[in-house]
Protein backbone atom coordinates (compact mmCIF):
# COMPACT_ATOMS: atom_id res chain seq x y z
CA UNK A 1 0.00 0.00 0.00
CA UNK A 2 2.85 2.28 0.79
CA UNK A 3 4.55 1.19 -1.94
CA UNK A 4 1.91 2.49 -4.41
CA UNK A 5 1.35 5.10 -2.64
CA UNK A 6 4.68 6.26 -2.96
CA UNK A 7 4.72 5.31 -6.81
CA UNK A 8 1.23 7.46 -7.32
CA UNK A 9 3.57 10.58 -5.54
CA UNK A 10 5.81 10.04 -7.97
CA UNK A 11 3.98 9.94 -11.21
CA UNK A 12 1.51 13.16 -9.89
CA UNK A 13 5.07 15.06 -9.13
CA UNK A 14 6.34 14.16 -12.50
CA UNK A 15 3.66 15.34 -13.96
CA UNK A 16 3.35 18.62 -12.13
CA UNK A 17 7.56 19.16 -13.18
CA UNK A 18 6.44 18.16 -16.97
CA UNK A 19 3.34 21.01 -16.66
CA UNK A 20 5.47 23.79 -15.58
CA UNK A 21 8.46 22.68 -17.55
CA UNK A 22 6.32 23.17 -20.75
CA UNK A 23 4.58 26.27 -19.50
CA UNK A 24 8.50 27.74 -18.67
CA UNK A 25 9.33 26.62 -22.14
CA UNK A 26 6.39 28.40 -23.85
CA UNK A 27 7.02 31.49 -21.48
CA UNK A 28 10.25 31.41 -23.37
CA UNK A 29 9.41 30.74 -26.94
CA UNK A 30 6.81 34.28 -26.85
CA UNK A 31 9.20 36.52 -24.78
CA UNK A 32 11.37 35.33 -28.08
CA UNK A 33 8.71 35.91 -30.34
CA UNK A 34 7.69 39.33 -28.89
CA UNK A 35 11.70 39.97 -29.48
CA UNK A 36 11.77 39.00 -32.70
CA UNK A 37 8.62 41.70 -33.18
CA UNK A 38 9.50 44.33 -31.49
CA UNK A 39 13.26 44.36 -34.20
CA UNK A 40 11.06 43.34 -37.36
CA UNK A 41 8.47 45.87 -36.45
CA UNK A 42 9.17 49.81 -36.30
CA UNK A 43 7.46 52.34 -34.52
CA UNK A 44 4.65 53.11 -37.40
CA UNK A 45 3.88 57.00 -38.40
CA UNK A 46 0.38 55.68 -39.07
CA UNK A 47 -1.28 51.85 -39.75
CA UNK A 48 -3.52 50.94 -42.36
CA UNK A 49 -5.94 48.26 -42.14
CA UNK A 50 -6.25 46.76 -45.70
CA UNK A 51 -9.65 45.34 -46.91
CA UNK A 52 -8.48 41.68 -46.39
CA UNK A 53 -7.48 41.93 -42.36
CA UNK A 54 -3.60 43.02 -42.74
CA UNK A 55 -2.13 45.49 -41.12
CA UNK A 56 0.14 47.82 -42.99
CA UNK A 57 2.41 50.14 -41.11
CA UNK A 58 4.19 53.40 -42.94
CA UNK A 59 7.19 53.68 -41.30
CA UNK A 60 9.78 56.39 -41.10
CA UNK A 61 11.71 55.64 -44.77
CA UNK A 62 14.95 56.04 -42.89
CA UNK A 63 14.14 53.99 -39.67
CA UNK A 64 12.90 50.78 -41.72
CA UNK A 65 14.54 47.45 -41.17
CA UNK A 66 16.89 47.73 -44.04
CA UNK A 67 19.14 49.24 -42.21
CA UNK A 68 19.62 47.43 -39.36
CA UNK A 69 21.58 45.14 -41.60
CA UNK A 70 25.35 45.22 -41.15
CA UNK A 71 26.41 45.88 -44.23
CA UNK A 72 24.06 48.75 -44.55
CA UNK A 73 24.99 50.46 -41.28
CA UNK A 74 26.50 53.17 -43.49
CA UNK A 75 24.01 52.79 -46.63
CA UNK A 76 23.04 56.61 -48.13
CA UNK A 77 19.32 55.82 -48.96
CA UNK A 78 18.64 56.23 -52.56
CA UNK A 79 15.10 57.83 -53.29
CA UNK A 80 15.16 56.54 -57.23
CA UNK A 81 17.39 55.42 -59.63
CA UNK A 82 19.41 56.96 -62.35
CA UNK A 83 17.20 55.71 -64.84
CA UNK A 84 13.46 56.20 -66.11
CA UNK A 85 10.92 53.95 -67.25
CA UNK A 86 11.73 50.62 -68.30
CA UNK A 87 10.63 51.75 -71.69
CA UNK A 88 8.53 48.22 -72.84
CA UNK A 89 4.87 47.84 -73.59
CA UNK A 90 2.46 46.30 -71.79
CA UNK A 91 -0.89 44.81 -72.80
CA UNK A 92 -4.25 46.02 -72.08
CA UNK A 93 -5.04 43.59 -69.33
CA UNK A 94 -5.72 44.62 -65.99
CA UNK A 95 -3.23 45.34 -63.25
CA UNK A 96 -3.62 45.75 -59.38
CA UNK A 97 -1.85 45.58 -56.54
CA UNK A 98 -0.52 47.57 -53.60
CA UNK A 99 -2.46 50.11 -51.26
CA UNK A 100 -6.13 51.13 -52.85
CA UNK A 101 -6.63 54.88 -51.95
CA UNK A 102 -4.99 55.40 -48.41
CA UNK A 103 -1.17 55.71 -48.67
CA UNK A 104 1.27 56.43 -46.32
CA UNK A 105 2.63 59.97 -45.84
CA UNK A 106 5.14 61.74 -47.22
CA UNK A 107 8.75 60.41 -46.14
CA UNK A 108 7.34 57.36 -44.62
CA UNK A 109 6.89 53.71 -46.60
CA UNK A 110 4.36 51.34 -46.01
CA UNK A 111 4.97 47.95 -44.73
CA UNK A 112 3.16 44.70 -43.94
CA UNK A 113 3.32 44.14 -40.29
CA UNK A 114 4.33 41.02 -39.02
CA UNK A 115 2.74 39.11 -36.26
CA UNK A 116 3.05 36.93 -33.51
CA UNK A 117 1.18 33.96 -35.96
CA UNK A 118 3.21 34.61 -38.91
CA UNK A 119 6.63 33.92 -37.28
CA UNK A 120 4.98 30.73 -35.27
CA UNK A 121 3.86 29.62 -38.66
CA UNK A 122 7.29 30.29 -40.36
CA UNK A 123 9.09 27.93 -38.22
CA UNK A 124 7.24 25.20 -40.58
CA UNK A 125 8.77 26.77 -43.91
CA UNK A 126 12.49 25.34 -42.84
CA UNK A 127 14.40 25.93 -45.64
CA UNK A 128 11.22 26.60 -48.41
CA UNK A 129 13.71 29.49 -49.76
CA UNK A 130 15.74 26.33 -51.55
CA UNK A 131 12.86 26.55 -54.35
CA UNK A 132 15.24 28.88 -55.59
CA UNK A 133 17.79 26.62 -56.13
CA UNK A 134 16.40 23.18 -57.51
CA UNK A 135 18.16 21.17 -54.98
CA UNK A 136 15.84 20.40 -52.77
CA UNK A 137 13.30 17.31 -53.20
CA UNK A 138 10.07 17.87 -54.60
CA UNK A 139 11.19 20.67 -56.38
CA UNK A 140 9.88 21.25 -59.91
CA UNK A 141 10.27 23.88 -62.67
CA UNK A 142 9.05 25.21 -66.29
CA UNK A 143 11.48 28.56 -66.99
CA UNK A 144 12.53 30.22 -69.66
CA UNK A 145 16.52 31.84 -69.19
CA UNK A 146 18.99 33.46 -71.26
CA UNK A 147 22.22 31.68 -71.92
CA UNK A 148 25.31 32.80 -69.87
CA UNK A 149 26.93 33.11 -73.42
CA UNK A 150 25.45 36.49 -74.30
CA UNK A 151 26.11 37.88 -70.95
CA UNK A 152 26.46 39.96 -69.11
CA UNK A 153 22.87 41.13 -68.19
CA UNK A 154 21.95 44.38 -66.29
CA UNK A 155 18.01 44.08 -66.15
CA UNK A 156 15.27 41.61 -66.93
CA UNK A 157 11.20 42.42 -67.87
CA UNK A 158 8.49 40.97 -68.18
CA UNK A 159 4.86 41.38 -67.95
CA UNK A 160 3.31 38.51 -65.69
CA UNK A 161 -0.25 37.08 -65.74
CA UNK A 162 -1.86 36.73 -61.99
CA UNK A 163 -3.44 33.55 -60.98
CA UNK A 164 -4.40 31.16 -57.80
CA UNK A 165 -3.16 27.91 -58.57
CA UNK A 166 -4.96 25.89 -55.56
CA UNK A 167 -2.30 23.72 -53.80
CA UNK A 168 -2.97 20.25 -52.16
CA UNK A 169 -1.32 20.88 -48.92
CA UNK A 170 -0.65 24.13 -46.28
CA UNK A 171 3.28 23.17 -46.53
CA UNK A 172 3.29 23.53 -51.14
CA UNK A 173 4.29 26.37 -52.33
CA UNK A 174 3.80 27.44 -56.35
CA UNK A 175 4.52 30.47 -57.99
CA UNK A 176 5.74 32.36 -60.86
CA UNK A 177 8.73 34.95 -61.35
CA UNK A 178 11.88 36.56 -63.38
CA UNK A 179 14.85 37.28 -61.90
CA UNK A 180 18.78 37.95 -62.29
CA UNK A 181 21.42 35.62 -61.05
CA UNK A 182 25.41 35.22 -61.35
CA UNK A 183 27.64 32.38 -60.00
CA UNK A 184 27.41 28.97 -58.92
CA UNK A 185 27.54 27.39 -55.56
CA UNK A 186 27.84 29.10 -52.70
CA UNK A 187 29.06 31.86 -54.77
CA UNK A 188 25.75 32.02 -56.17
CA UNK A 189 23.75 35.24 -55.93
CA UNK A 190 20.10 35.99 -56.90
CA UNK A 191 16.97 37.92 -57.06
CA UNK A 192 13.77 36.79 -57.95
CA UNK A 193 10.49 38.90 -57.88
CA UNK A 194 6.88 37.71 -58.77
CA UNK A 195 3.69 36.06 -57.29
CA UNK A 196 3.60 32.91 -55.40
CA UNK A 197 1.11 31.04 -53.13
CA UNK A 198 2.31 30.00 -49.96
CA UNK A 199 -0.43 29.56 -46.90
CA UNK A 200 3.10 28.76 -44.37
CA UNK A 201 3.96 32.95 -44.88
CA UNK A 202 0.59 34.27 -45.06
CA UNK A 203 -1.74 31.74 -43.52
CA UNK A 204 -4.12 31.74 -46.51
CA UNK A 205 -4.21 29.98 -49.68
CA UNK A 206 -4.14 33.60 -51.62
CA UNK A 207 -1.84 35.09 -54.63
CA UNK A 208 0.72 37.36 -53.06
CA UNK A 209 3.60 39.44 -54.17
CA UNK A 210 7.46 38.95 -53.24
CA UNK A 211 10.60 39.15 -53.64
CA UNK A 212 13.68 36.71 -51.91
CA UNK A 213 17.13 37.43 -52.53
CA UNK A 214 20.71 35.67 -51.60
CA UNK A 215 24.27 36.35 -51.82
CA UNK A 216 24.86 32.66 -50.73
CA UNK A 217 22.83 30.27 -52.93
CA UNK A 218 20.35 30.55 -50.24
CA UNK A 219 22.65 28.95 -47.46
CA UNK A 220 22.92 31.72 -44.59
CA UNK A 221 21.12 34.74 -46.41
CA UNK A 222 18.10 34.84 -48.13
CA UNK A 223 13.97 35.37 -46.74
CA UNK A 224 10.66 36.09 -48.40
CA UNK A 225 9.72 39.63 -48.84
CA UNK A 226 11.26 41.66 -45.29
CA UNK A 227 11.67 39.26 -43.09
CA UNK A 228 15.26 39.87 -43.14
CA UNK A 229 16.65 43.26 -43.26
CA UNK A 230 18.39 43.75 -47.13
CA UNK A 231 15.50 45.15 -49.03
CA UNK A 232 15.00 49.32 -49.07
CA UNK A 233 11.43 50.37 -49.64
CA UNK A 234 11.07 53.74 -51.33
CA UNK A 235 7.38 54.04 -52.31
CA UNK A 236 4.61 55.12 -50.19
CA UNK A 237 1.69 53.26 -51.89
CA UNK A 238 3.44 49.47 -53.34
CA UNK A 239 5.05 47.32 -50.84
CA UNK A 240 6.40 43.64 -50.37
CA UNK A 241 3.81 40.83 -49.06
CA UNK A 242 0.66 43.05 -51.24
CA UNK A 243 -2.03 40.50 -51.52
CA UNK A 244 -3.45 40.16 -54.94
CA UNK A 245 -6.65 41.89 -54.83
CA UNK A 246 -7.92 39.78 -58.68
CA UNK A 247 -6.96 36.98 -60.41
CA UNK A 248 -7.12 36.26 -63.76
CA UNK A 249 -9.82 33.23 -65.13
CA UNK A 250 -9.02 30.76 -67.55
CA UNK A 251 -10.63 31.57 -70.59
CA UNK A 252 -11.78 34.86 -69.08
CA UNK A 253 -10.58 38.27 -67.45
CA UNK A 254 -6.79 38.53 -67.49
CA UNK A 255 -5.18 40.45 -64.59
CA UNK A 256 -1.59 41.11 -64.81
CA UNK A 257 1.63 42.99 -63.43
CA UNK A 258 4.50 43.93 -65.40
CA UNK A 259 8.10 43.32 -63.11
CA UNK A 260 11.44 44.64 -63.84
CA UNK A 261 15.44 44.05 -61.97
CA UNK A 262 17.16 46.98 -63.45
CA UNK A 263 20.83 47.84 -62.39
CA UNK A 264 21.64 51.76 -61.91
CA UNK A 265 24.66 52.34 -63.82
CA UNK A 266 25.82 54.53 -61.12
CA UNK A 267 25.11 53.24 -57.67
CA UNK A 268 25.06 49.10 -58.81
CA UNK A 269 22.06 49.02 -56.68
CA UNK A 270 19.48 46.69 -58.24
CA UNK A 271 15.89 48.16 -58.40
CA UNK A 272 12.69 46.58 -58.45
CA UNK A 273 9.65 48.04 -60.36
CA UNK A 274 5.82 46.86 -60.74
CA UNK A 275 4.14 48.74 -63.17
CA UNK A 276 6.85 51.33 -63.62
CA UNK A 277 6.50 52.24 -60.27
CA UNK A 278 9.61 52.15 -58.14
CA UNK A 279 8.87 50.23 -55.14
CA UNK A 280 13.04 49.90 -54.07
CA UNK A 281 15.81 48.41 -53.98
CA UNK A 282 18.58 45.46 -53.35
CA UNK A 283 21.53 47.53 -52.47
CA UNK A 284 24.87 46.24 -53.92
CA UNK A 285 26.46 45.96 -50.92
CA UNK A 286 24.13 42.93 -49.72
CA UNK A 287 25.93 40.48 -52.78
CA UNK A 288 28.57 39.49 -53.22
CA UNK A 289 28.56 38.80 -57.12
CA UNK A 290 26.62 40.35 -58.50
CA UNK A 291 28.12 42.79 -60.27
CA UNK A 292 26.05 41.80 -63.25
CA UNK A 293 24.07 38.63 -64.25
CA UNK A 294 25.39 36.01 -66.37
CA UNK A 295 21.56 34.63 -66.39
CA UNK A 296 18.28 35.95 -66.04
CA UNK A 297 14.68 34.43 -67.09
CA UNK A 298 11.12 33.72 -66.73
CA UNK A 299 8.88 30.61 -65.24
CA UNK A 300 7.28 28.60 -62.50
CA UNK A 301 7.91 26.27 -59.59
CA UNK A 302 6.51 24.63 -57.52
CA UNK A 303 7.36 23.07 -54.00
CA UNK A 304 5.69 19.98 -52.17
CA UNK A 305 7.38 17.11 -49.61
CA UNK A 306 8.64 14.32 -50.92
CA UNK A 307 6.38 11.52 -52.02
CA UNK A 308 3.36 13.83 -52.31
CA UNK A 309 1.51 15.05 -55.42
CA UNK A 310 2.76 18.47 -56.68
CA UNK A 311 0.49 21.33 -56.82
CA UNK A 312 -0.60 23.07 -59.91
CA UNK A 313 1.98 25.99 -61.70
CA UNK A 314 0.06 29.05 -63.06
CA UNK A 315 -3.30 28.60 -64.30
CA UNK A 316 -3.08 24.58 -63.98
CA UNK A 317 -3.14 24.55 -67.69
CA UNK A 318 -0.05 23.12 -70.17
CA UNK A 319 0.68 26.20 -72.63
CA UNK A 320 -1.35 25.98 -76.02
CA UNK A 321 -0.54 28.96 -77.51
CA UNK A 322 -3.86 30.84 -76.26
CA UNK A 323 -2.92 33.70 -74.49
CA UNK A 324 -5.98 33.40 -71.92
CA UNK A 325 -5.15 30.02 -71.25
CA UNK A 326 -1.73 28.83 -69.38
CA UNK A 327 0.13 31.39 -67.46
CA UNK A 328 2.49 34.16 -69.25
CA UNK A 329 5.23 36.38 -69.32
CA UNK A 330 4.87 38.88 -72.34
CA UNK A 331 7.01 42.04 -74.08
CA UNK A 332 10.37 40.24 -72.37
CA UNK A 333 13.39 42.28 -72.55
CA UNK A 334 17.04 41.93 -71.46
CA UNK A 335 19.30 45.03 -70.31
CA UNK A 336 22.74 45.50 -72.07
CA UNK A 337 25.81 47.17 -70.17
CA UNK A 338 24.35 50.95 -72.05
CA UNK A 339 21.18 50.52 -70.07
CA UNK A 340 19.04 49.34 -73.68
CA UNK A 341 16.33 47.22 -73.43
CA UNK A 342 16.28 44.18 -75.82
CA UNK A 343 13.79 41.64 -76.81
CA UNK A 344 15.16 37.82 -76.68
CA UNK A 345 15.62 35.89 -79.49
CA UNK A 346 14.80 32.43 -79.39
CA UNK A 347 18.18 31.23 -80.60
CA UNK A 348 19.62 33.04 -76.97
CA UNK A 349 16.52 31.25 -74.62
CA UNK A 350 16.91 27.96 -73.25
CA UNK A 351 13.14 26.88 -72.34
CA UNK A 352 13.45 24.22 -69.82
CA UNK A 353 10.82 21.92 -67.30
CA UNK A 354 12.27 18.47 -65.05
CA UNK A 355 8.68 16.94 -65.82
CA UNK A 356 6.64 17.65 -69.07
CA UNK A 357 4.22 15.44 -67.90
CA UNK A 358 3.04 18.20 -65.00
CA UNK A 359 4.75 21.18 -66.55
CA UNK A 360 5.27 22.59 -69.82
CA UNK A 361 6.95 25.70 -71.15
CA UNK A 362 6.96 27.59 -74.37
CA UNK A 363 8.79 30.46 -75.46
CA UNK A 364 7.36 31.93 -78.84
CA UNK A 365 9.81 34.33 -80.00
CA UNK A 366 7.84 38.20 -81.14
CA UNK A 367 4.41 37.38 -81.61
CA UNK A 368 2.68 40.46 -83.03
CA UNK A 369 -1.31 38.30 -83.09
CA UNK A 370 -2.09 38.64 -80.21
CA UNK A 371 0.23 41.75 -79.29
CA UNK A 372 2.24 40.54 -76.43
CA UNK A 373 5.89 41.40 -78.34
CA UNK A 374 8.46 38.62 -76.99
CA UNK A 375 6.40 35.84 -75.07
CA UNK A 376 6.02 32.73 -73.01
CA UNK A 377 3.65 30.37 -71.92
CA UNK A 378 4.03 28.08 -68.66
CA UNK A 379 2.83 25.88 -66.43
CA UNK A 380 0.49 22.87 -65.96
CA UNK A 381 -1.33 20.52 -63.57
CA UNK A 382 1.03 19.01 -61.63
CA UNK A 383 0.49 15.52 -60.11
CA UNK A 384 2.50 12.72 -59.46
CA UNK A 385 5.88 14.46 -60.64
CA UNK A 386 8.38 12.48 -58.27
CA UNK A 387 10.87 13.86 -56.02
Amino acid sequence: MISTLIVVLCLVTGSVSHVIYDIQNRLKEDLELEKQLKLINKPPIKSIHTKFGDIVDCIDINKQLAFDHPLLKDHKLQRKPNFGKTSVKTSPARSIFGLDKDKCPLGTVPIRRTTKDDLIREKSLLNDHMIMTQKAPGIHLAEVSLSSYYGPYYGVTGTNSIYNPKLNRTDQISLSNLWVQNGQGDAGNKISVGWHVLPNLYGNDATYFYSTWTSDNYKRTGCYNLRCPGFVQTSKGFYLGARAPNVSIYGGVMYEVKLSISQDIVTKNWWFQWNDINVGYFPAALFSNLASADVVGWGGRTRTPPGTPSPPMGSGHFPDYKIDHACYFSFLSFQDASGKHYGPQKFRVKPFTDNSDCYGVIYYGFRSKPNVGYSLQFGGPGGNCGD
